[in-house]
């Protein structure tokens, strides 16, 4: 990854992050890793415990950002998620795997996708 994708990355992830604080949740963590990969935000609300992967671009010639979230990735986000609630019990909470898709640029655009399992 180069300096600019971590530069864009780094600007998305607080971009996402303030988004959740605007819009009610808490933010639990951010960038947890664990053997299975990093979960960019962990967040709360409403006794929903939400594991974020966020996707920033800078323009769609590569396509949507969310569209970069495969499979592969939801699986080590689930298994990443399922490790930090053996380290960070949370009794009583549901558990959501979530993608925040920004695209930066002349048209700023920000979607939540709640939901992806």
């Amino acid at each position: 990854m180069t300096g600019y994708q971590q530069k864009v990355g780094k600007i998305g992830e607080d971009k996402a992050a303030s988004y959740l604080k605007e819009n009610g949740f808490t933010i639990v963590k951010k960038n947890f890793n664990s053997l299975y990969g990093e979960v960019d935000i962990i967040a709360e609300k409403k006794q929903i415990l939400y594991f974020i992967e966020v996707k920033t671009r800078s323009n769609l010639n590569k396509g949507k950002p969310y569209e970069a979230v495969t499979k592969r990735k939801i699986s080590h986000l689930l298994k990443a998620a399922n490790y930090f609630l053996l380290k960070y019990p949370h009794k009583n909470y549901r558990l959501r795997l979530g993608v925040i898709s920004i695209l930066m640029g002349a048209k700023k655009e920000i979607e939540f996708y709640d939901d992806i399992s």
